[in-house]
């Protein structure tokens, strides 16, 4: 009898083992991340020295520094994307004195619930503005204002429909959108600057249509190029006036710390200048990219234009 509740015992303890490894075993470990951080700092320096050369030349030294991130919230039908650009940048030439080079603050967020593949109807929100006062004859501070901080600022809410066939590619349009344009800088806020109606206004709203696009292409190994565009035109008010703005930004990766870009940007909008506006930068410097890991859009099983 004993020998019998021995054998039993023991053949229960494997059992009770077995059926244990067997649960591990079918446990299927999800290791999808829903939440997707991919970032960006960069900075970059630039400098020149001249001594008793005979090409000409001034001593010079400037910084650009950088922020650039993406969070994107993936999970069943909802599509969640934040981006966050900030820029700043200077160049301190002798004779001339310091001047900025670079300016931006460019924060967007869009919601999209997905109606059929790569189909969104979404809703979204812009910020753009600038840190620093900028000046005529090149930020030249003893020359005129023409720009500061939220003067302007554009505030755009809408709503419509995105296409998202994969991380590289990103088309929203918003029949219905209001674009706010806020001049918070009483020494700006003049009739017809930005747009403003009389003096004293300190903002204008209009209502229209935006649409925005993003293409990003790996031409090489380690270099890459990512194209912005834009389009607005007021219903309320000369809609064939639009506001137009192209951005490109060409990356050459060293490695993991060392990096270089050329960025062009291209802008007309009638109420700031009645021209085509372009600049233009070049940087070589230190640039960290922090990115989270594998989001479901990366995996295979998701993307359902890759045949398996």
């Amino acid at each position: 009898m004993k020998k019998f509740l021995l054998i039993l015992s023991i053949s229960i303890g494997v059992f009770a083992f077995a059926q244990e490894e067997i649960k591990k075993d079918s446990v299927v470990v999800d290791t999808v991340k829903h939440w997707s951080v991919l970032g960006k700092q960069s900075l970059m320096i630039n400098q020149a020295a001249f001594s008793n050369w005979v090409g000409g030349g001034a001593n010079n030294v400037g910084w650009l520094a950088g922020v650039d991130y993406n969070i994107t919230y993936e999970k069943d039908k909802d599509l969640w994307e934040n981006i966050i650009l900030l820029n700043y940048g200077q160049n301190d030439t002798k004779g001339l004195g310091v001047r900025k080079t670079q300016d931006v603050i460019n924060v967007s967020t869009n919601y999209g619930r997905k109606v059929s593949k790569s189909w969104y109807m979404s809703v979204g929100a812009g910020f753009q503005s600038q840190f620093m006062a900028g000046y005529e004859d090149g930020n030249n501070p003893a020359a005129k204002k023409i720009s500061n901080f939220m003067a302007p600022g554009y505030l755009n809410v809408g709503m419509g429909i995105t296409y998202r066939p994969n991380d590289n590619i990103n088309v929203t349009l918003r029949p219905t959108n209001a674009r706010w344009t806020f001049v918070l800088d009483k020494d700006l806020q003049t009739a017809g600057t930005y747009g403003l109606r009389a003096d004293g206004d300190s903002s204008l709203l209009q209502f229209g249509f935006l649409g925005t696009a993003y293409y990003k292409v790996k031409l090489m190994e380690n270099v890459s190029v990512t194209n912005t565009a834009s389009v607005f035109s007021n219903y309320l008010d000369h809609p064939e006036r639009l506001v137009l703005a192209y951005g490109m930004v060409l990356n050459l990766k060293v490695n993991k710390f060392i990096s270089s870009n050329i960025t062009v940007d291209v802008l007309y909008d009638h109420n700031q200048i009645q021209k085509t506006q372009l600049k233009q930068t070049l940087g070589v410097g230190l640039a960290y990219t922090l990115n989270n890991g594998v989001k479901r859009s990366d995996r295979k099983d998701s993307q359902w234009w890759i045949k398996k």
